[in-house]
């Protein structure tokens, strides 16, 4: 296990180092960027600015400075937010990963019992239904379903606030102010399950009819076990095994799977702090924002390696 773990993880710095490179390659090499954008300074001090910040610098040398600052945790400065790109991802991330943890969540929750439900009742009425709701989840775009929930329930009905995390002017604290962070969320949580669960609950039906037709499942009922303790215990047990993959991609999704549903919901995350910054092409932050998402992902990747040699025996075989 211990050299499993060391090549994981020594393959793990290779990639992350390569797609650094590529990273910083990319955005540097995009025409333009917040300082010749910004019609407010001249060029003198367009010029100048380009020297203090080192964007006049050959790629390769700029490359080599942001590593050397990334490894004492200095991932570059925001032009357009004037802070630390560290400090703006600690302001604004724990907001995203609210949104993320808990959508994420009621998404599986809600997918595997759809799932089993659905491949132990194939091809009846309530199968097709769940078919038919799991291609149309899957095919309508996001920001329609975001602007259809709040036209519905935040603007019609006045159910549910259409945005924000906070009301306007609010002060509330304690018990009041998660109260007001709860009711505010519904919507843009509402949206990411619905986004997420289709392709799930297909996932977990469709290992579930594998599963189910198997000779110990069989052999399972033939001891007369109830049929809700060989669903639940015996089959979805082994019918998750392939779900441990998964887990690689929910890492990198719980922050960088929201970006329209944050700026739909006008959500105060990271997500938002992204896509604004691809206006204002402030190369920096979508640097790090980047570099970051590449790290979870890697890192993810490597859980799931880790929990798969642990569950499966023929892994280690």
């Amino acid at each position: 296990m211990s050299t499993y773990l060391t090549k994981r993880i020594v393959y793990m710095l290779v990639i992350l180092l390569a797609a650094s490179f590529l990273i910083f390659s990319l955005y540097a090499l995009t025409p333009g960027d917040f300082i010749s954008g910004n019609i407010k300074l001249s060029p003198e001090r367009k010029a100048e600015l380009r020297e203090i910040y080192g964007l006049n610098k050959p790629l390769l040398e700029r490359y080599g400075l942001w590593m050397k600052n990334a490894f004492h945790g200095d991932f570059g400065f925001s032009l357009a937010q004037q802070k630390p790109v560290l400090k703006l991802f600690n302001e604004y991330i724990w907001n995203s990963f609210l949104l993320a943890i808990v959508s994420t969540f009621l998404t599986w929750f809600i997918a595997v019992i759809i799932g089993v439900v659905a491949a132990y009742k194939q091809y009846s009425w309530f199968d097709t239904l769940v078919m038919i709701v799991i291609f149309a989840a899957m095919s309508i775009p996001s920001f329609f379903i975001g602007l259809y929930l709040i036209k519905i329930l935040a603007v019609d009905l006045k159910w549910l606030p259409p945005g924000g995390m906070l009301t306007t002017g609010s002060n509330a604290t304690g018990l009041a102010y998660l109260t007001e962070v709860l009711h505010h969320m519904l919507l843009p949580v509402a949206v990411l399950t619905l986004l997420g669960l289709g392709s799930l609950t297909r996932y977990f039906r469709s290992n579930m009819i594998e599963v189910i037709k198997q000779d110990y499942i069989r052999t399972a009922r033939a001891k007369g076990l109830k049929e809700g303790k060989v669903l639940f215990t015996h089959a979805l047990r082994n019918a998750l095994l392939p779900a441990i993959t998964l887990v690689g991609f929910e890492l990198p999704a719980l922050f960088g799977g929201s970006l329209i549903t944050e700026k739909i919901f006008n959500w105060p995350g990271i997500g938002q702090l992204y896509i604004q910054s691809f206006s204002l092409r402030d190369y920096p932050l979508l640097v790090g924002f980047t570099m970051f998402i590449a790290v979870l992902t890697v890192i993810g990747t490597l859980i799931s390696d880790i929990l798969y040699h642990i569950a499966d025996p023929r892994v280690r075989l």
